[in-house]
């Protein structure tokens, strides 16, 4: 009788175990964006089907335009912009408004100023004088801070209304992009079937879900979208932000000014470039991140040392890197490749290190027919040889591997070797906020490998297909031998300009 009794149990736990689904594989599901709330929108999920990313994408999309609605600057139909123009009076607000404005008040008081909505006064007065190709007066920059001194609305939280006290300009774009990808990461995320979600939008991003996320942090000494990352860390469930003044500012008489302004001197920040933040809270990595490019490191170290939350990296105008205690938390460790050459003849002179060749390219900008956001195009960018090998991938960007083959000049030379490893570089990029559809890219004149090629005539191939939309590959010849020239390439349907620069490699 005992072993029948056992018998019944084993054929009740086997019975029971069939029933079990086996749980099925994730994919990585990627979506990209052109002229998102004014720059690049990057969307991946991981799932185990594409329906459930589609579905997923949907959600954040509508979540990220909901929000633009309420909060941006740029449109005159938002619920902010109509408030900047009712004046000086009381006005019920909706509650996303009034959380963010009661977020600026909290990171100007944590700031000690450094963080304030009203900067915009004095960034209007640079872009004046920059545009006049001359710095602005002491006497412009000193009535301008004066103004942004002066409390400018006053928030009732019982009864969700807002004061405006003066006509002062606003402007929300310090974290407002943050607050907006964190809303839709929270949408995406609870879609069925979705395990993990990155939104980033021009390089601040927020990860939510079960699985950690490798994210690069951009050197901002280097600004080509495919140059060596200046550090790598990994995350889950955390928002990752960097600002910095190396892709927007203002040009007098040949001097670069950064586009982040001191509220409380007016001048622009200089002697930090770049500011990665770390934080659970998307509006604070975004915020300290901003207000991290203005205040000195004593004030910085003295806002964090009691939040073990909060990790930064610093770039100084000198190019040193601070780093916080709790970055070490979240960082990777480098692999750097030693430089080697490949193997050429001995009258064949190597590529000249002292020099690059950066490829310049604006993606055009397709309205869309139908109401529908645009999707960006496929790109390649390559070189051959003179013998028609391909040396150097330099960047292919592409949603789903199965559409691969519309790039069709890449994909005949390219395909093959490309599947066989990684299809791609999964890894996210966390950098100062760029304009939509412009991109650079360099070759430091080494193959696939990280071999140094011979010196000579190479060709670089610029291919974009776009989904529902045109096809249109150009390609130029150019003799790499340690003379700098630049050529400007024809535009076409998908390409609103494009260049080749070979030049020396700025110190």
């Amino acid at each position: 009788m005992k072993f029948k009794h056992l018998a019944a149990v084993f054929l009740v736990v086997i019975t029971a175990s069939a029933f079990v689904s086996p749980k099925k594989a994730l994919r990585t599901f990627v979506s990209n964006y052109e002229n998102v709330l004014g720059t690049s929108l990057e969307l991946k999920f991981k799932a185990s089907n594409q329906a459930d990313a589609n579905l997923a994408e949907e959600h954040a999309l509508k979540e990220i335009d909901r929000l633009d609605d309420i909060l941006s600057a740029y449109k005159p139909t938002s619920e902010f912009s109509k408030w900047m123009k009712n004046g000086k009076q009381t006005t019920k607000i909706s509650p996303e408004l009034f959380e963010v404005l009661q977020q600026f008040e909290h990171y100007k008081n944590l700031t000690n100023g450094a963080l304030d909505a009203s900067a915009a006064v004095i960034g209007n007065v640079w872009k004046k004088a920059s545009a006049e190709n001359r710095l602005p007066s002491a006497n412009e920059l000193e009535t301008a801070v004066n103004l942004v001194k002066q409390q400018h609305y006053i928030l009732d939280e019982k009864n969700k209304t807002v004061t405006r006290l003066d006509e002062v300009p606003l402007a929300l774009n310090s974290f407002a992009k943050s607050y907006i990808i964190n809303k839709a990461a929270d949408q995406a995320i609870q879609t069925p079937g979705i395990e993990n979600v990155v939104v980033n939008i021009g390089g601040d991003m927020v990860i939510k879900g079960n699985q950690s996320e490798n994210i690069e942090i951009a050197n901002p000494k280097a600004d080509a979208e495919n140059e060596a990352a200046l550090n790598k860390v990994k995350v889950s469930n955390m928002a990752v932000a960097t600002s910095g003044n190396y892709r927007r500012g203002f040009n007098v008489n040949g001097k670069w000014y950064s586009h982040i302004v001191d509220p409380r001197t007016g001048n622009p920040a200089s002697e930090i470039i770049s500011a990665t933040v770390i934080a659970a809270d998307a509006s604070e990595a975004g915020a300290l991140a901003t207000s991290f490019n203005v205040l000195s490191v004593s004030e910085i170290e003295a806002i964090t040392a009691n939040r073990n939350d909060i990790a930064y990296l610093l770039v100084t105008k000198n190019g040193k890197e601070i780093k916080s205690k709790t970055w070490a938390k979240y960082e990777l460790a480098s692999d750097k490749p030693a430089i080697t050459s490949a193997k050429v003849n001995k009258a064949d002179k190597p590529w000249n290190t002292k020099y690059e060749l950066i490829v310049n390219l604006e993606l055009a900008n397709i309205e869309s027919t139908d109401g529908k956001r645009v999707r960006r195009p496929f790109v390649a960018v390559w070189v051959e040889d003179a013998a028609k090998t391909p040396v150097r991938n330099l960047a292919i960007w592409y949603n789903k591997p199965r559409w691969l083959p519309d790039l069709k000049s890449w994909n005949r030379v390219n395909g093959d070797e490309f599947r066989k490893g990684a299809e791609g570089k999964l890894s996210s990029t966390s950098s100062a906020t760029r304009g939509p559809g412009k991109y650079s890219l360099s070759w430091d004149g080494k193959d696939d490998s990280g071999k140094l090629v011979k010196a000579g005539v190479y060709t670089v191939y610029i291919e974009v297909a776009r989904e529902h939309g045109t096809y249109q590959v150009i390609s130029k010849e150019m003799k790499f031998t340690g003379s700098a020239q630049k050529v400007e390439l024809t535009p076409n349907t998908e390409l609103a300009s494009a260049s080749l620069d070979y030049r020396k490699i700025a110190k």
